[in-house]
């Protein structure tokens, strides 16, 4: 027969800050997605209006097609990356402050 104790259930702290670090992951995913789209939807929908805009000399639209979004997505993989492994390394400190 096991004799172990069963686990004790999280305390209202750490399920604060759980809730926190769920509610700062939303919302970065979301400021990234809208990041995402309007790299890569709104350029392209509004390609016409934008022709007047110039970036390193070729017409906004098609740099956007051509390069700038696939940089962009680079960009927010990294951004994702960066700032994720900074909030578990936090969210970790805070379990390790839990326990006993």
């Amino acid at each position: 027969m096991d004799k172990t104790r069963p686990a004790s259930p999280p305390s209202p702290a750490l399920l604060a800050r759980r809730a926190a670090h769920w509610k700062a992951t939303q919302r970065l995913t979301a400021a990234l997605l809208l990041v995402w789209l309007l790299t890569g939807f709104l350029t392209v929908f509004y390609a016409r209006e934008l022709l007047h805009l110039q970036l390193f000399g070729w017409p906004l639209p098609f740099y956007m097609a051509a390069q700038g979004a696939s940089l962009v997505y680079l960009a927010i993989l990294g951004c994702y990356a960066w700032r994720m492994r900074r909030l578990d390394q936090q969210c970790q400190q805070c379990k390790a402050e839990e326990l006993p």
